[in-house]
């Protein structure tokens, strides 16, 4: 029974900041989370203000799984579709106005360790595409006007396995952080590691995994990502760019 106990309030540890909000917040998600349409939107628009913060009037489709409400924000005009999944224990996610973030994408904080930099932050006007996962431990800065394609992923956690003698599990975690800026476009399946920091008006080709900073106004591709244009300048990027980056394999940049 103490075992039964003890699962029952690990597990609501987890969904909601306490009881009380739990079943307030699961109250309006059987109530209303359901309910297809323009009428669910605007139900949810109102009721919805009762469980997180929004800004002006957001929209939030049917089937939109929401954790730690209290610590969401939504900006005026942000949309969430169908199937998104948002955990934001403990320092929040916050949706910045106009954004989009489209179906079974994953923002997902799910920081119980006491990180304190965890978190996600998008800005406005951007476009988070569908089945994106975006993992926040070590916290995800995006800035505004910054798409991504399908199936990205960006991760600001890594475990660590230095020693061949413990079980990885054991190890710890890194969780440094993860930076993008302004008006980057991100091609379908790349993947964003963490400690990166993605400059202004980069894009990310399809494909590619990022493991170093990336310079503004470039295009990086390949595993792992290396430049392989500067924006704006004919031909590759210069020598100083490439050296800073493994020799990679993909270069479109279709998303």
């Amino acid at each position: 029974m103490t075992t039964a106990s003890g699962g029952i309030r690990l597990y609501l540890s987890r969904q909601a900041a306490s009881l009380p909000r739990y079943i307030l917040e699961q109250m309006l998600f059987a109530l209303v989370g359901w309910v297809p349409t323009v009428v669910g939107i605007g139900l949810r628009a109102v009721l919805y203000r009762l469980i997180l913060r929004m800004d002006g009037v957001a929209a939030i489709e049917a089937g939109v799984r929401l954790r730690f409400a209290s610590n969401i924000r939504l900006g005026h005009g942000a949309y969430l579709d169908e199937g998104v999944y948002i955990h934001a224990c403990p320092n929040g996610v916050e949706i910045g106005a106009n954004t989009l973030v489209m179906h079974h994408a994953e923002l997902h904080v799910y920081n119980f360790r006491g990180l304190p930099n965890a978190g996600i932050v998008i800005g406005r006007d951007a476009l988070i595409s569908e089945f994106t996962v975006i993992r926040g431990q070590g916290g995800v800065t995006i800035g505004d006007r910054v798409y991504t394609s399908p199936f990205v992923q960006i991760v600001a956690v890594n475990h660590v396995f230095d020693d061949p003698a413990r079980p990885f599990i054991e190890q710890g975690i890194t969780a440094q952080g993860i930076v993008i800026e302004d008006d980057v476009w991100i091609g379908s399946g790349a993947i964003i590691t963490d400690g990166v920091r993605v400059g202004k008006g980069a894009v990310v080709a399809a494909g590619a995994v990022v493991t170093r900073d990336v310079p503004p106004h470039t295009v990086v591709a390949g595993v792992p990502a290396r430049v392989i244009k500067e924006i704006g300048v004919n031909g590759l990027g210069s020598a100083t760019h490439n050296r800073q980056y493994a020799v990679g394999g993909r270069q479109s940049t279709a998303g």
